[in-house]
């Protein structure tokens, strides 16, 4: 499994993620959190430009 990708869309596309609302560039060496529906997304870009595979978990609703 590829946990390195060229481009964000690349990246993604790996975890079958759809909707990004992020519509700022993601600087290198930055870690992006979004949240998209009920889901968390974080993406880190690598130094050297590549992006690493998202990681993506179900958020918990504040009992508030």
């Amino acid at each position: 499994m590829q946990n390195w990708f060229e481009t964000l869309s690349e990246a993604l596309k790996s975890e079958n993620i759809e909707n990004w609302p992020c519509t700022t560039s993601i600087s290198y060496g930055e870690t992006v959190r979004e949240f998209i529906g009920d889901r968390v997304v974080v993406i880190y870009r690598e130094t050297n430009g590549r992006y690493e595979r998202p990681v993506h978990y179900k958020a918990l609703k504040n009992k508030n």
